[in-house]
């Protein structure tokens, strides 16, 4: 057709506007509502959107305040079920896309261990003056508050967070004039990643001046008078150290869990969040859920136009985490430079100048970025491939990392949007 390419194309588009073809065919979230789940209502439920034209669905289950029903999440009752729902879907040609976890956002559940969950690193600081010979022990650096508060953790997950403690390192320096700090460090330093978009606390970026405010020098930490004394760390706390001359404050820095969990899981699905920073943490998760499931369902069958087709990571809403074990290792690899001199910041301390923190700070969260690009959203999409499967992924709203970047993963991006005044 030459020229008229264009228009040779007309009567395949209008043929194909008439009669969808089914990768056309409109998609649903189905929920299931905390064990509210039998085999008819799940054939019946399948039936209905089949005859309504929906060709996808996307399968979690959730707990949103419907009274909890007879099948507990994850039971091998529902795992049955699951089976029943994916040769249904089989049966009716519908695609079943699976969350990667209980609940509408994350990957994690009871299985995960506090050692594998995401991490913050945490510190605590005390100062003393050299010559007086006490001994020194160093306070144990406390938990940040969950981003949405201690009521969401269940005693179980409540003792076990408050068990799981790692030292990390153990600085001194000259203690420096009060006054200095960074601003908005909570969130500069992962701790919290405010939302993109939702309401009350939007923070679309972190604003990066151009020209620093100077401090007076005297209210900086010297990196050339930092001390790193991890190695006189004793068990219990004490440390094996005597101050030179004048005040020095020795900071204790430790991980412990960021306070995320699964939510809003069934009760029986609520559990930390793995460590995004980690694959043996993001395969060992993905092995006991969506593993478990292949192992009864078996493997999809690509010439089937139904049944499960794809795995989904929805809405990011398990906040930030800013430490892993290797973190340390990582950030040397991809920036170039120890970050263990420059730890106090994570605290809001100045290290050098406020320049110099600011740009460790930025460093910390590309170095994040990066870490959960490549060793969740990678790992994850690498697990779905060689399973039969594909990924979709809907990458926001507290994600530390760019929207753009995560979604840019996924085989299938996905958003969301919210028309006011009608949900």
């Amino acid at each position: 057709c030459g020229l008229q390419t264009a228009l040779c194309q007309l009567p395949a588009l209008k043929q194909g506007f008439l009669h969808p073809p089914a990768s056309a065919n409109p998609g649903v979230y189905w929920y299931f509502m905390d064990g509210n789940m039998s085999a008819s209502s799940i054939t019946a439920d399948l039936e209905a959107m089949k005859k309504a034209g929906i060709g996808n669905v996307t399968f979690l289950e959730v707990n949103v305040g419907i009274p909890r029903g007879k099948v507990d999440f994850f039971s091998d009752e529902w795992q049955q079920l699951f089976t029943h729902v994916v040769r249904e879907s089989e049966r009716l040609g519908i695609e079943i896309t699976l969350g990667i976890g209980p609940g509408w956002s994350g990957s994690g559940g009871p299985w995960v261990p506090a050692a594998q969950s995401m991490q913050h690193l945490v510190s605590s600081a005390v100062t003393v003056s050299g010559g007086e010979n006490k001994r020194i022990v160093l306070p144990l650096p406390s938990a940040k508050r969950p981003y949405f508060g201690e009521d969401i953790l269940t005693p179980g997950l409540k003792e076990q967070r408050d068990n799981f403690y790692e030292d990390v390192a153990v600085l001194a320096f000259p203690t420096p004039a009060p006054g200095a700090g960074i601003t908005d460090i909570d969130n500069k330093a992962l701790y919290y990643r405010e939302p993109y978009t939702s309401a009350p606390h939007v923070k679309p970026y972190i604003p990066s001046p151009v020209v620093y405010e100077q401090l007076p020098a005297a209210s900086l930490i010297k990196k050339n008078k930092i001390i790193d004394l991890t190695g006189k760390l004793a068990a219990d706390g004490t440390l094996r150290w005597t101050p030179p001359p004048g005040e020095w404050t020795i900071m204790r820095f430790g991980t412990r869990n960021n306070g995320a969990i699964t939510r809003p899981a069934p009760f029986p699905g609520l559990g930390f969040e793995a460590d995004k920073f980690d694959t043996v943490a993001i395969d060992a998760h993905l092995d006991h859920y969506v593993g478990t499931l292949l192992r009864k369902t078996g493997k999809p069958n690509p010439a089937s136009a139904g049944g499960l087709k794809r795995l989904h990571m929805d809405s990011w809403e398990m906040g930030a985490q800013n430490w892993t074990r290797n973190f340390r290792k990582e950030f040397i690899k991809r920036r170039g430079y120890d970050p263990l001199p420059f730890y106090p910041t994570y605290a809001g301390k100045v290290v050098g100048s406020l320049e110099l923190s600011e740009r460790f700070l930025w460093d910390l969260r590309q170095t994040s970025q990066e870490l959960v690009l490549a060793y969740h959203a990678e790992q994850v999409k690498k697990y779905a491939h060689r399973n039969g499967l594909s990924l979709s992924i809907e990458p926001y709203d507290m994600n530390p990392t760019s929207d753009l970047e995560m979604g840019a993963v996924a085989d299938v991006p996905m958003c969301e949007f919210w028309s006011k005044g009608f949900g």
